[in-house]
C-alpha cells in the first residue's frame, strides 16, 4: 500500500483535527499530572557524629603547628535542622539552624588535608547553636521542558524549567553552588578528608564555621550551566566575624559545567576560577622582613589578591558505580585564609554501590589525593615559619598524599541512617618527610529525615 495515494473525506478533516488536538492535550495533561504538585514548605533534619582515633607515629621533630606524634582521639558532632518556605512564584526561603561540637587532634593543625571536614576551626567541647544559612533563592523559568524536583534538604518539591536563571542570596556556604561532585562533596556521608571536600587548593571565603554571605547567579540551558558568585571573606585570617566591605574584600568565583554522556554513562565536566581579595601576608614578603629570623605572615599582612583554577569531573561507570578527579591550584603567594593550606591539589577515587553483594543501601568508597606547596610556601615553613594549620619548625618537603576508604552500612532506622567504617593513611604530614606516616581510623553514624 502506498501511503501517499491515501485521500481524506474532505468532511471528515475537521474532526480529524479536533482528535489530533485533543490527544495532544491530554499527553500534555498526563505529562503535567506525572510533575509533582509544588510544595508549600518543608522540614527535613540531620545528625552526625564522626569518631577518630590514630596510633602513635614516627617524627624526627616537631613544631609549635605540628600534629602530635602521640596516639590521639578526636570526635564531632553536629546537628542541622533544614526549614524551607514557599514565598511565591519561583521565590524560596531557607533558614538552617545548627548546632555542632567537637575536639579535635591536635587543635587541628598538622596537615594539608586535615581529617575530618566536619570539624570546624572554632571547635569545642561545649555544644554551641548558631544561625548556619539563611538565604533566598529566585528561579526564573526559561522553557527546555519541566522537570521533577524532589522533596530534600534546602530543596522545595516540585518542577522546574530546564532551562533557568537562579539567583541565591543571603548566608549559605559557597561550596553549596560551586564544585559540586556526586562523589565526593559530604563529609556526613562520603569521604570524610578536607582534601575532598572541594579543590583542597580552592580558598574559598567562609568563616571559621565554613559559612559566608554573598550571591550567586546560575545560568542552566540544555546540558551546560554557567555560575558566578561573590562572597565575604572573614576580617582576620581563618576567623570567625565576617568582612563586610564586599566591594573591597571578596572571593568571587566563575564555573563552566557542562553534561556529557561516555559509553551511554552519564558524566559532568567542571572549570572553576577564583580570585580572592583580602588582608592577606605575603610568603615572599614575610621571608624578606625576617632578614635571616624565623617569618611570620602576621607581620607583613596588606591588600593582596589570590587567584587559582580546578577541575572537576564525575563519571558513572554503572548503574551502582562512579568515579570522581579534581585538579587544582592557587598562586601559593599568600597564607591560607579561608579553607585549607595547599596550593596544588589532585584528587580521584571510585564509589561503588553494594547492589552486586545484595547490599543496595551499602557503599564502598576509596579515594587518593595528593596535596602540595608553592615554592615560596616551601620556604617559609622550611626557614620556621607557621601558617595557620602547619609548621613543623624545620621542612623536608614532599607533596602530601593521602588514602581514604570507608565502608557506610546502610540501617533501616529512619528515612536516611548509615554507619561508616573508614581508614585513611597519610604520607608525608604537612609535607614533611621527616614525619609519619599517620594512620587515622573513622566510625561515622549519619542520619536524615
Amino acid at each position: 500500500m502506498r501511503f501517499a495515494n491515501l485521500r481524506f473525506n474532505p468532511r471528515l478533516k475537521p474532526f480529524a483535527a479536533t482528535l489530533l488536538l485533543a490527544l495532544v492535550c491530554a499527553a500534555a495533561a498526563q505529562a503535567q499530572d506525572d510533575l509533582p504538585a509544588p510544595e508549600a514548605a518543608n522540614a527535613k533534619f540531620q545528625a552526625t557524629y564522626i569518631w577518630q582515633v590514630k596510633p602513635a607515629f614516627p617524627a624526627a621533630y616537631s613544631g609549635v603547628n605540628s600534629l602530635s606524634a602521640a596516639a590521639e582521639k578526636s570526635y564531632s558532632f553536629t546537628s542541622t535542622a533544614y526549614l524551607g518556605w514557599r514565598l511565591g512564584r519561583g521565590t524560596e526561603l531557607y533558614f538552617n539552624p545548627e548546632l555542632v561540637q567537637g575536639v579535635p587532634m591536635s587543635r587541628l593543625t598538622g596537615l594539608g588535608g586535615l581529617s575530618n571536614a566536619e570539624l570546624q576551626k572554632t571547635a569545642g567541647s561545649n555544644p554551641v547553636l548558631y544561625r548556619a544559612r539563611l538565604f533566598v533563592r529566585q528561579s526564573w523559568g526559561l522553557g527546555g521542558g519541566a522537570e521533577a524536583v524532589a522533596s530534600d534538604a534546602n530543596q522545595l518539591g516540585g518542577a522546574r524549567d530546564k532551562n533557568r536563571v537562579v539567583l541565591t542570596a543571603g548566608n549559605l556556604a559557597v561550596s553549596d553552588i560551586f564544585d559540586a561532585n556526586v562523589y565526593a562533596h559530604d563529609p556526613r556521608t562520603q569521604f570524610m578528608n578536607w582534601s575532598f571536600l572541594t579543590h583542597g587548593a580552592y580558598d574559598f571565603a567562609a568563616d571559621a564555621r565554613g559559612y559566608s554571605m554573598g550571591a550567586a547567579l546560575e545560568y542552566f540551558r540544555d546540558d551546560w550551566a554557567v555560575r558566578v558568585g561573590r562572597f565575604m571573606q572573614p576580617r582576620e585570617s581563618n576567623g570567625l566575624a565576617l568582612d563586610r566591605a564586599l566591594a573591597s574584600h571578596y572571593g568571587d568565583q566563575i564555573e563552566f559545567e557542562k553534561a556529557y554522556a561516555l559509553a551511554g554513562q552519564g558524566g559532568k565536566a567542571r572549570l572553576l576560577l577564583f580570585r580572592n581579595r583580602a588582608v592577606m601576608g605575603g610568603f615572599d614578603a614575610a621571608l624578606a622582613s625576617a632578614q635571616g629570623g624565623v617569618p611570620a605572615v602576621a607581620a607583613v599582612r596588606q591588600l593582596r589578591t589570590k587567584q587559582g583554577w580546578g577541575v572537576n569531573l564525575e563519571q558513572s561507570l554503572t548503574s551502582d558505580a562512579g568515579m570522581f578527579a579534581r585538579l587544582g591550584r592557587s598562586d601559593g603567594e599568600s597564607e591560607a585564609f579561608a579553607f585549607a593550606e595547599i596550593d596544588r591539589s589532585l584528587s580521584l577515587g571510585v564509589n561503588v554501590k553494594g547492589a552486586a553483594w545484595s547490599r543496595a543501601q551499602d557503599t564502598l568508597a576509596v579515594a587518593y589525593a595528593r596535596n602540595g606547596l608553592s615554592a615560596s610556601h616551601q620556604a617559609f615553613l622550611a626557614a620556621g615559619g607557621s601558617g595557620f594549620f602547619v609548621g613543623d619548625g624545620r621542612l623536608n618537603y614532599r607533596p602530601e598524599a593521602i588514602v581514604e576508604g570507608y565502608y557506610s552500612i546502610g540501617l533501616n532506622v529512619l528515612q536516611r541512617s548509615a554507619l561508616s567504617l573508614g581508614v585513611q593513611f597519610i604520607r608525608n604530614p604537612a609535607y614533611n618527610a621527616d614525619r609519619g606516616p599517620v594512620r587515622v581510623v573513622s566510625v561515622r553514624l549519619h542520619t536524615e529525615f
